[in-house]
Formats: structure tokens, C-alpha cells, sequence
């Protein structure tokens, strides 16, 4: 028996995995777009995937909580980091912002008060474009979507944005 046999698939490392990413509050436009964003605009791929739910996160990959930027969305996401297992590395969080506007108060608030056990919070501004299209592939072509891609991918990798 190989070393590699002798470990679960699941906590064996995928080669170029480097985001898993857990919806929030349900697989919709913003969470593939954010996908799509981190996956590498450069063509690269293969570097973010969503996790399906109750899938753990792959060993090596950083995990990635997706979210909208709503009052709702913060309570999702105190639940589950009441439930996070001690051998997970802390998630980014990743806010979509749904309006053109800052978070509310109690959002806001809320994540502040949640910024301990995060790794880091990264805001995409509102993008009126994920409105309009049928897929993010669509969306991946706007130029306000390339920008938020650009930024949210330096802010993940520590450096300034």
C-alpha cells in the first residue's frame, strides 16, 4: 500500500486547488462569478472550485466563505463560524455587495464583531452586470468585473488592495 492510499481522498491535496469556496446563503450568480474571480482571469483555472454542502475542505486549499452583504447573510455566517472545526484553517469571507451602498449598521457590526475568527474580509463593490447576464462567464467579461476580479484576488493574496 502507497502513501497516498493510505490517506482519505478528501485530505489528500489537489495540486492547483487553492480556493474552496462554501456558499453562505445558496449557489447563485454572485457566488460563480466570485468562482470564475478567483479561478484566474489569466486563463490559469483550476485554482477555485464551490464546495458542495457538507463538503469538507480540501487539505491545502483555503476556504473561502461566500456571502451577500445583508443583515440575514451576517447571522448565516455567525452560525456557521460557531461551527467551524479547529483543523480548518480560519475562511476568508468574501462580501457581495447587493446594493449599491455600504452594509447596514448591524452588518456591519456584526462582522466586526466576527473579524477575530476570519482569516481576512474581502468586499466586491456592487456590479449592476450580474443582474443582466446568464452565467458568469458573461459576467466575467465586463471591465467593473475584471477590476473587482483584480482586486479581490490581491486583497486574498495579502497584498494591498
Amino acid at each position: 500500500m502507497t502513501t497516498n492510499q493510505a490517506v482519505a481522498p478528501i485530505y489528500q491535496p489537489l495540486a492547483a486547488l487553492k480556493y474552496a469556496l462554501t456558499p453562505v446563503h445558496g449557489h447563485d450568480i454572485a457566488v460563480a462569478t466570485v468562482a470564475l474571480m478567483l479561478d484566474g482571469v489569466d486563463g490559469a483555472g483550476g485554482r477555485a472550485r464551490v464546495l458542495h454542502p457538507g463538503e469538507p475542505v480540501p487539505f491545502g486549499a483555503q476556504p473561502v466563505l461566500v456571502a451577500p452583504s445583508t443583515v440575514y447573510a451576517t447571522v448565516l455566517i455567525e452560525n456557521l463560524l460557531r461551527q467551524w472545526p479547529a483543523h480548518v484553517p480560519k475562511p476568508w469571507l468574501v462580501l457581495v455587495a447587493d446594493v449599491p451602498a455600504a452594509p447596514a449598521p448591524a452588518a456591519r457590526y456584526r462582522l466586526r464583531a466576527l473579524s477575530a475568527r476570519l482569516a481576512g474580509i474581502a468586499l466586491v463593490p456592487y456590479l449592476p452586470v450580474l443582474r443582466t447576464v446568464e452565467g458568469p462567464g458573461d459576467a466575467i467579461q465586463d471591465a467593473d468585473v475584471i477590476r473587482a476580479a483584480a482586486k479581490l484576488c490581491r486583497r486574498l493574496e495579502g497584498k494591498n488592495a
